[in-house]
């Protein structure tokens, strides 16, 4: 395993309380869809609170905006993950329970092997590529920067 991980942070905006009728096919798969990551290959770590899930975490001063954060063995590890496995079918279906955002709803970042982000550090992760675009501190799949050098 090398030096380096990849981190991330995505955010969503639901249309209502998680408990409305509403959110009912997004809550129904949680479950499933975390220990679908769980078992990926490349999987390291995810963010949870007591109920198994980061539903409940607030980190923005929205009581709607949720988090996902994650760490990766590899960017193609997290890759493979979203696009490419079941949770591509929860993902395609996210309109029916997330509003679309206008900014930037995922970031990326390096962290050195072992270390967990804060939601505090993911967000300004995320706070860094809405301001800067994608860097080395922050960046997205199609604009990609790769680990820093093994010293």
């Amino acid at each position: 395993m090398g030096a380096y991980h990849l981190a991330q942070i995505n955010i969503a905006r639901m249309l209502a309380p998680l408990d409305d009728p509403i959110m009912h096919g997004f809550v129904s798969q949680l479950d499933a869809i975390n220990a679908l990551a769980e078992s990926s290959p490349g999987f390291i770590w995810r963010l949870q609170g007591a109920e198994g899930n980061a539903t409940a975490i607030r980190v923005f001063d929205d009581d709607y905006l949720i988090i996902n954060m994650s760490v990766w063995a590899s960017i193609d590890a997290l890759f493979e993950y979203t696009y490419k496995s079941a949770h591509v079918e929860v993902f395609r279906q996210r309109r029916a329970w997330f509003e679309a955002m206008s900014d930037a709803y995922m970031a990326l970042w390096w962290v050195a092997a072992g270390h967990q982000p804060t939601p505090q550090e993911a967000r300004a992760r995320l706070e860094h590529l809405r301001a800067h675009g994608a860097t080395d501190q922050a960046f997205t799949f199609k604009q990609r920067f790769e680990a820093p050098a093994e010293a």
